[in-house]
């Protein structure tokens, strides 16, 4: 069934109140990185996941592949050059 743990990922947990919102016990195995979460619902489970810290624009760059090199261009296939009147 969809959404189901193996029974050896599956712990009870206490609910409780944090002021206006319920909140729950996260046991030290289930701990996620980081400080924050995204939660949602679909049907009667609700998914938390971490959020995952944005990546600088360098980490980012560096995490591209590289671009294949370019086939040289022939000049001959190409067509010839005319001005062009703007006005």
């Amino acid at each position: 069934m969809p959404g189901e743990c193996p029974v050896s990922q599956v712990r009870k947990v206490s609910l409780f109140r944090n002021g206006r919102n319920q909140a729950v016990r996260i046991p030290a195995e289930f701990e996620l990185p980081g400080n924050e979460a995204t939660i949602r619902k679909e049907g009667n489970l609700l998914i938390l996941e971490p959020v995952r810290p944005k990546a600088t624009l360098r980490e980012l760059l560096q995490s591209w592949e590289p671009e294949p090199d370019f086939p040289d261009i022939d000049d001959s296939d190409l067509p010839p050059l005319r001005d062009i009147d703007l006005e």
